[in-house]
C-alpha cells in the first residue's frame, strides 16, 4: 500500500489499522539537538483522544505515545524517531455484522475493490486512529516551529448550521475551555446543545475548522508544483471526512472585483488586507496564514441504512459501535498537526533556496 508518507526533509510514514495491536510512525529529517518536550506531544494526542467528553465516541484509550528512537536524553539525535500508541481498548467483534458489507459512504467498498482484502474491524487502514499517528508528527513541528516564532492555532468555526459570525480579536485560549472546542463561548453553548441532541437522534453532522498560523516569514513555499497553500491543501484533504479546503478570501474572492481584492503592499513589506490568505505566488509574504477545513458528516449512524454486499446482494447496514456525532471537536488538534508537518517541511526545505 503505497502513500503512507508525507513531507520531503521532515517525513513522516505512519503505520497500523485501528484493531491491530498499535499503530505508530517514522519521522524522518528532524534536526539533531533540539530539546523536545513529550509532555507537549501527550497534551496534543489528549486532545485527539477518544472518550474526553460527551459528545464524542466513548471508547477508551489512553493514547500513550512510545518513542522508540531518536531522542535522547531530552535531545533529538538527528536520527528517525521512532514511536508507537497501543489499542487497548479494541472491541473487533462490534464490526463483524459487516465483515461482508459495505457501509454507505465509507472506504469499505473501495478498499475491497482496490485491495481485494480489507480489514472490516473499525475500517482497518482507513480508519481516523490513523491520525494520532499525525498528531505526534505535528507536536514534534510545533515544537521547532514555535522556536522561530510560528504558532499554530485551529478552532471549531460551524457544526451543521450553527455558527461563528466575528473572527476579530479571537482569544485562541478560549478553544480548549469547551467540549467543543469553539472560542465564541455563546456559540459554544449551541453547539453543545445541538451536538446532544444529534447524538440522540441516532444521527451525524458534519462542520467547519479554521485554522490560523502566526509569524510565518516571508519565503515558504516551492513554485510550482509545491506551493505552499497547495501542499496545505493535499495535507488537509487528507485528513479524514475532510471535503473541502479554502485559503485567504476562497471562494467568496470570486465574487470581487480585483480593486476590492488586491492586498496593498506597504513599505514594510505588510499588506493593508489579507485577501491571499498569506501567501502570494505559492509563497508566504509574512501576513497571518489562514485557511478553512469542511467535514463531512460521520458516515456511521446508529440507524439502519441500506446497502450491498460482498455479493452485490442488498442488505441492511445496522448502526453499532462508538462513534462521533461530529468529528471537528477531535479534529482541530488534526489540522494544526498537519499544517505544522507542512510548514516546517517547508521551513527546512527553504534553506536550500539561497547560499
Amino acid at each position: 500500500m503505497a502513500g503512507n508518507s508525507i513531507g520531503q526533509i521532515f517525513r513522516l510514514t505512519t503505520f497500523g489499522e485501528s484493531h491491530g495491536l498499535a499503530i505508530g510512525g517514522v519521522i524522518d529529517g528532524v534536526p539533531a539537538n533540539f530539546e523536545i518536550d513529550v509532555n507537549e506531544i501527550q497534551k496534543d494526542l489528549d486532545r485527539r483522544k477518544p472518550g474526553q467528553s460527551a459528545i464524542v465516541t466513548q471508547r477508551k484509550e489512553s493514547d500513550t505515545v512510545q518513542i522508540l528512537s531518536g531522542i535522547f536524553e531530552g535531545k533529538t539525535t538527528g536520527a528517525p524517531i521512532g514511536f508507537m500508541i497501543q489499542n487497548e481498548n479494541q472491541k473487533s467483534k462490534d464490526y463483524s455484522h459487516i465483515k461482508d458489507k459495505y457501509r454507505p459512504s465509507h472506504a469499505d467498498l473501495t478498499y475491497d475493490k482496490k485491495y481485494g482484502h480489507r480489514d472490516y474491524r473499525g475500517g482497518g487502514r482507513s480508519s481516523a486512529r490513523e491520525t494520532a499517528s499525525r498528531v505526534v508528527a505535528g507536536a514534534i513541528a510545533k515544537q521547532f516551529l514555535k522556536s522561530k516564532g510560528i504558532e499554530i492555532n485551529a478552532f471549531v468555526e460551524q457544526v451543521g448550521k450553527i455558527k461563528m459570525l466575528t473572527f476579530e480579536n479571537i482569544d485562541y485560549s478560549a478553544t480548549e475551555l469547551n467540549d467543543v472546542r469553539c472560542p465564541d463561548p455563546k456559540v459554544a453553548e449551541e453547539m453543545i446543545t445541538f451536538l446532544k441532541e444529534v447524538r440522540k437522534q441516532g444521527d451525524t453532522v458534519g462542520g467547519v475548522i479554521q485554522c490560523h498560523v502566526t509569524g510565518t516569514p516571508i519565503g515558504l513555499g516551492e513554485p510550482v508544483f509545491d506551493k505552499l497553500h497547495a501542499d496545505l491543501g493535499k495535507a488537509m484533504l487528507s485528513i479524514n471526512a475532510v471535503k473541502g479546503f479554502e485559503f485567504g478570501s476562497g471562494f467568496a474572492g470570486s465574487e470581487l472585483f480585483g480593486s476590492q481584492h488586491n492586498d496593498l503592499i506597504q513599505k514594510d513589506n505588510s499588506t493593508l488586507t489579507n485577501n491571499s490568505g498569506g501567501v502570494q505566488g505559492g509563497i508566504s509574504n509574512g501576513e497571518i496564514i489562514n485557511m478553512r477545513v469542511a467535514f463531512k458528516p460521520v458516515a456511521t449512524l446508529m440507524r439502519d441504512q441500506k446497502s450491498i454486499n460482498d455479493k452485490g446482494e442488498e442488505v441492511t447496514v445496522q448502526g453499532k459501535g462508538r462513534h462521533d456525532p461530529c468529528v471537528v471537536p477531535r479534529a482541530v488538534v488534526i489540522v494544526e498537526a498537519m499544517a505544522a508537518i507542512t510548514l516546517f517541511d517547508h521551513l527546512l526545505r527553504n534553506k536550500t533556496t539561497q547560499l
